[in-house]
């Protein structure tokens, strides 16, 4: 029987620019909340783009604290505003160099807050001898008493009819406090937090997690909805629009799609039904956004479905979440681009699109620190804070599990473009998905689409008024044609002490006259003068220090792009993907930080991106 592991030359290219005709366009796709009328200093009409995450565990998990984190959703908070917190581990303390703009803490609803408690000796759950097991200093049997706790509550064991292990008035109590801690560190227009938990549906270890997130605490319901209440995503959305009648204002962010084997993004519901359009509905209405990027790996695409993007093999963590650390089988159904190909012909038959996606990276660390530095990685868990560990393999673990720590990712970051730093401004930009998704890189990427647009519009300086106005951001929905293909504006900026970046591309995906879909990769940016995408950028890592320099790439990217194969006939999607120059990876960080050899079965050097939201065309 399974058990369950829940373990991220400067150069300008101006192309092609283009000016603005008379008609005005308001098109859009999303319901936005009415703007407050005061504000904060840093507001922009033409929006400022922030970053955060909002997958974050701390020991309040039960696999946080089984797997040794010994921080809190206090501590999570201070990491993010730049505060020194416990590593756990060998004791090295955790600490972001550069501060957050949001976070939200995002603690598993399952058993929230519970294997902490069983280190407190005046709970009654610590007095029950499972609890012993849990706060052994020996990792590896905190870690099989985890295993075991899993598998006795999916085969109905003794451990999941202990009565302690479904007391509300204990999944109350911690949801609370987790929601005062959150109301405690919001700081309007200077650092805002959300109110969160992670749903985690595990069916035959194929991950279904979402993070539920709260725009503010306003009618928030009294206990997390986890899946031991149901493991069906309808359930989950069912429980959101009662959520929403009662007055809470919530979204769901679905990731992972890589660690489920095929099921986050199966053309089937739970029943085993093609897709409706009510199904469609209903994940559209309730799931804004997808987590593209984050510890556990890059969803985007894979090689095998995408064999001629030279770019898809990209930190691919390919596994369950098995203890028994078993790899995937299926690669449809578990990477993003497939499912918005499968999204746009889904609608194309009338079905409606239930994959309508917008675009974030994030974290899903389990030690409040969401370790988004390439060069200040602190792992996933508190057993991985000692970079020995991280790389040679923590003690008394499988091997097959040390190498999946090895292939875990540095977090990814989620920006959004919005007015300022608040509530009410960051959740709307996520109702609108004017967000975008990075590896880990701090770098800016904007994106709109119209066929309005003319040459002239990016040498304005009044282009972003000019381009809301005529056009629509990423997230967005372009309609009535006219006769002529849209025209689109990249602009991507360079994280200010990053790398520079290699190349910008747009991604183009739709459905042929057969009914088919298709996608194309289109290069509309690339540094050093290069006209050929396929002439690499070169590579200025120094193995030896873990240094590189930026010799190469481009500071920024600005240009226009219009599709030269548009067909007014057919749907489309349209997003943007930003790769960098080579940069160390976290492990070869670690290897010269230790003095070993850099290992050989996961990649030395990476080529950090990101990713904006989509633009969907559709003929009617």
């Amino acid at each position: 029987m399974k058990k369950i592991l829940i373990l991220l030359s400067f150069l300008t290219v101006v192309a092609c620019k283009k000016d603005v005709k008379s008609e005005k366009i308001t098109e859009s796709n999303s319901t936005e909340t009415k703007q407050p009328a005061s504000r904060t200093a840093g507001y922009s009409e033409t929006k400022n783009a922030y970053f955060g995450n909002l997958h974050i565990h701390t020991s309040w998990s039960f696999d946080g604290f089984t797997n040794g984190s010994v921080t809190d959703p206090d501590d999570a908070y201070r990491w993010a505003q730049g505060e020194s917190i416990p590593g756990g581990g060998d004791g090295t303390p955790l600490q972001i160099k550069t501060p957050l703009d949001w976070y939200a803490v995002s603690d598993h609803a399952e058993w929230m807050g519970m294997f902490k408690m069983m280190a407190d000796p005046s709970t009654p759950i610590s007095k029950l001898d499972f609890a012993k097991r849990v706060t052994s200093k020996d990792q590896a049997i905190a870690f099989k008493a985890f295993g075991d706790f899993l598998y006795d509550f999916s085969t109905g064991g003794p451990l999941s009819k202990e009565p302690l292990f479904s007391d509300e008035n204990i999944m109350k109590s911690v949801w609370k406090e987790i929601v005062d801690i959150t109301e405690n560190h919001n700081k309007p227009g200077k650092f805002t937090t959300f109110p969160a938990f992670e749903w985690s549906s595990n069916p035959n270890t194929q991950n279904l997690h979402r993070v539920v997130l709260f725009k503010n605490s306003d009618n928030i319901p009294e206990i997390a909805y986890s899946s031991l209440n149901s493991t069906r995503p309808e359930d989950l959305w069912t429980w959101m629009e009662d959520s929403r009648t009662n007055g809470a204002t919530l979204l769901a962010i679905p990731h992972n799609g890589n660690a489920s084997d095929g099921l986050m993004f199966s053309l089937n519901d739970s029943d085993g039904n093609p897709i409706s359009k009510a199904y469609s509905d209903a994940r559209s209405r309730n799931e804004p956004l997808y987590e593209i990027s984050q510890i556990k790996g890059t969803s985007e695409v894979h090689p095998d479905l995408s064999p001629n993007d030279e770019f898809s093999n990209f930190e691919i963590w390919d596994y369950t979440l098995a203890t028994t650390a078993e790899r995937n089988t299926h690669r449809k159904g578990s990477y993003l681009r497939q499912a918005l190909l499968d999204g746009i012909r889904i609608e194309s038959e009338g079905n409606g699109n239930p994959f309508k996606y917008g675009i974030i990276g994030d974290s899903d660390s389990h030690n409040s620190a969401a370790s988004i530095e390439e060069d200040n990685y602190t792992g996933k868990f508190g057993m991985e804070n000692d970079p020995a560990h991280r790389v040679n393999g923590v003690p008394g673990f499988p091997e097959p599990n040390n190498q999946q720590i090895r292939e875990f990712s540095s977090g990814g970051l989620a920006g959004v473009w919005a007015e300022e730093n608040t509530r009410e401004a960051i959740y709307n930009a996520m109702l609108k998905k004017e967000t975008f998704g990075t590896s880990g890189t701090r770098m800016k990427v904007r994106f709109f689409g119209s066929f309005n647009f003319d040459e002239n519009i990016i040498s304005n300086d009044d282009w972003l008024t000019t381009a809301y106005a005529y056009g629509v951001p990423m997230g967005s929905n372009l309609t009535n044609p006219k006769g002529s293909a849209p025209t689109f504006i990249i602009q991507a900026l360079k994280e200010a002490n990053g790398a520079n970046l290699d190349r910008a591309q747009i991604i183009k995906g739709w459905v042929d006259a057969k009914g088919k879909t298709q996608e194309k990769i289109y290069n509309v940016a690339l540094s050093d003068d290069r006209t050929d995408g396929a002439t690499p950028v070169g590579n200025t890592v120094d193995l030896k220090t873990a240094k590189y320099s930026n010799d190469i790439g481009a500071v920024q990217f600005f240009t226009t792009w219009t599709d030269p194969e548009f067909d007014a006939s057919q749907n489309a999607f349209y997003y943007v993907r930003v790769i960098e120059i080579p940069t160390p990876r976290w492990s070869t960080y670690d290897a010269v930080s230790l003095g070993i050899p850099i290992r050989t079965d996961i990649p030395a050097t990476i080529q950090e991106r990101a990713w904006s939201s989509p633009i969907w065309y559709s003929p009617k």
